[in-house]
């Protein structure tokens, strides 16, 4: 049998390691905070309109899919209060998410049912097809824009739960005024633009067309990848403002801000203001540039 003072070492041994362990624990929360703090972290990406208590959060996911909503109204000539409808409705519907499941077999942004002639699964997951289809309803609705919004709705959706589509007309409210251009510079997004995926030239002009027509397409593009340009030089597109009216323009520029994080949009430029994706506010600010009848948008490299 050894010495008595032999016995307490494996419990010392095991408080040295215990306070080790803590205390590399502890360094490495140090290093993190120092890191962040740095580099300015902004956490997940997120979007937002107004303020206080009229303040609505979103994700980037329903930020692209409310401004899809919304072009696919304005450019069927419809007005702000259609937009309001159609956004209030897929609140409820999906909570602004392009969902593969639902009641029964109703799938999308509207939860529109195959079995119900609304078209096929894939067309309905398709957020531009099943916002056209859901416009197509409510244009056949005499009088749609002077009913309350929820008789609107419900004649379109025929809802098992009709008043349940009151409830999001203030934030409806919110998002398509900013949407439709009627409140300029209302729509902050942060996003992510050191991901390491470029922005493609090509997807945004494809999404813009297919969400505006064909005059939204760009009138130029400079920088990037392909036609004897460097990858490293940032592409930019030229966005053209139909018509020329401030609104069309501020609808344009936030739908690319909404748009942000999938299309990989590093900065937006229009009206005297500069939205950036690395600006860890989310928000407009001013610039010194030129104002142009354009909406300039530079991709992520």
């Amino acid at each position: 049998m050894g010495p008595v003072s032999d016995s307490p070492r494996p419990a010392r041994r095991g408080r040295l390691a215990r306070s080790a362990a803590a205390l590399a624990v502890l360094c490495g929360l140090a290093s993190y905070i120092a890191v962040h703090q740095v580099t300015g972290s902004k956490g997940a990406p997120r979007c937002a309109l107004g303020s206080g208590e009229g303040r609505y959060e979103f994700t980037p996911e329903q930020a692209s899919n409310a401004a899809t909503i919304a072009a696919v109204g304005t450019s069927r000539g419809l007005p702000e209060r259609a937009v309001t409808i159609a956004l209030a409705t897929a609140l409820q519907e999906s909570a602004l998410r392009n969902i593969e499941h639902g009641d029964r077999d109703s799938l999308g942004l509207f939860q529109q049912r195959p079995s119900m002639g609304w078209g096929t699964p894939e067309e309905i997951m398709d957020p531009v097809y099943s916002a056209t289809k859901f416009y197509e309803g409510l244009e056949k609705v005499p009088g749609y824009s002077r009913m309350p919004l929820t008789v609107a709705a419900q004649k379109v959706q025929k809802s098992g739960f009709p008043q349940a589509y009151a409830k999001h007309e203030p934030d409806a409210t919110l998002l398509s005024a900013a949407l439709t251009g009627r409140s300029p510079a209302a729509l902050s997004c942060t996003a992510d633009p050191e991901e390491g995926r470029p922005g493609d030239p090509s997807s945004v002009r494809t999404e813009l067309v297919r969400a505006f027509g064909e005059s939204a397409a760009p009138t130029s593009v400079s920088g990037g990848a392909g036609a004897g340009r460097s990858a490293a030089e940032p592409a930019v597109l030229v966005v053209p403002v139909a018509g020329g009216t401030e609104r069309r323009g501020w609808e344009l520029a936030q739908w690319a801000v909404a748009r942000a994080e999938s299309l990989r949009v590093a900065e937006v430029s229009y009206g005297g203001r500069v939205w950036r994706a690395d600006d860890s506010g989310g928000g407009w600010d001013t610039t010194t540039s030129p104002r142009t009848p354009t909406v300039r948008l530079r991709l992520a490299r």
